[in-house]
Parts: structure tokens; sequence; C-alpha cells
């Protein structure tokens, strides 16, 4: 089973874009790049989609062959999957983390999602996301404001989570 990412934290965003990853997400995508070797940079996957998305979100290897199987499984030609091929492939470049756990974020990347002096990682579970930090506060208030409205008052979410083969 694949590691898994969790927990945020808001890092410094240097002159030149870079930008430290948490050591704990840096764990987890040397653990799924299977090319990455102690002393080697390892390799993931940022994925900055359409001008609808205000984040980006980061892929591990072992997360990206997962998606390219699945997208290989889809019938060619067919919307859905040109619109994922756009996305994943056309809106999207493989980068590296460097010695310093750190990753370069070009120029137009920063300037899509309004990225400064600063930035917030998020885990999604194989991915993490990178949002600017008043960006992702805004978004956040309004996703919990309209859950809320249409959730009871002591709603648990893990209701939903599907029980284990056995159960």
């Amino acid at each position: 089973m694949a590691r898994r990412f969790r927990g945020s934290e808001t890092f410094k965003v240097d002159a030149k874009g870079r930008v430290s990853i948490p050591a704990p997400f840096r764990r987890v995508i040397e653990a799924c790049d299977p090319d990455w070797t102690s002393g080697n940079r390892p390799n993931i996957v940022i994925v900055y989609g359409g001008p609808e998305r205000k984040w980006l979100e980061v892929y591990t290897m072992e997360a990206i062959a997962e998606i390219d199987r699945q997208i290989d499984m889809m019938q060619r030609g067919s919307a859905h999957r040109i619109e994922i091929e756009e996305l994943m492939y056309g809106q999207s470049y493989e980068a590296q983390v460097d010695d310093d756990g750190r990753i370069g974020l070009p120029q137009k990347l920063r300037e899509k999602i309004g990225l400064k002096a600063e930035a917030f990682f998020v885990s999604s579970g194989t991915s993490f996301k990178i949002w600017d930090p008043a960006t992702h506060e805004a978004e956040q208030a309004l996703r919990v404001a309209e859950r809320a409205a249409q959730r009871p008052r002591d709603y648990d979410p893990l209701i939903h989570l599907p029980a284990l083969s056995g159960d």
C-alpha cells in the first residue's frame, strides 16, 4: 500500500521561487519514487490545471503511474479521456526535489495561483496541494460553510467509508 501525505504547513517562498517541502512529505515522495535511492533527487509531477484551479497539485511518481494506468484503460478519443489527458499531461510538469528538500516553482505557476511570500501545503492522501495561504483560507471557509448548511449538527464524514472486506 502506498504511503500517504498527512498534515499541512506553511513555508516561505524565496526570491527564486524555491520553497521547502515539509519533511514528512519528502519521506513519502522518496518512498513512492521507484527510481529514487539515497543521494539522488526524488521526482514529482506538479499539475497546475486550467484557470479554474487556484492551487498546484503535487503527485508522487507512484501515484502518477497509477493514474497513467487508469487513463490507459479509458476509451481513446472519449471526451473524458481527452479532458483528463489535457489536465494530467498538458497542464503539468515533472520536477525534482533538490538536495535541500525544496522545489522550484516557475514564475508562471506562482502567478497562476497568486503565490508570493508564503506557500501553504495541505495533504490529500496520495497527493498534496500548494496554495497561496490567503486563497486557501478563503476557499476553505466557503467549503466549510456550504457543507455545514447541508449536514446535521453532529455529522461525521467517516460514515461514508466503505466496509473493508471481511467486515
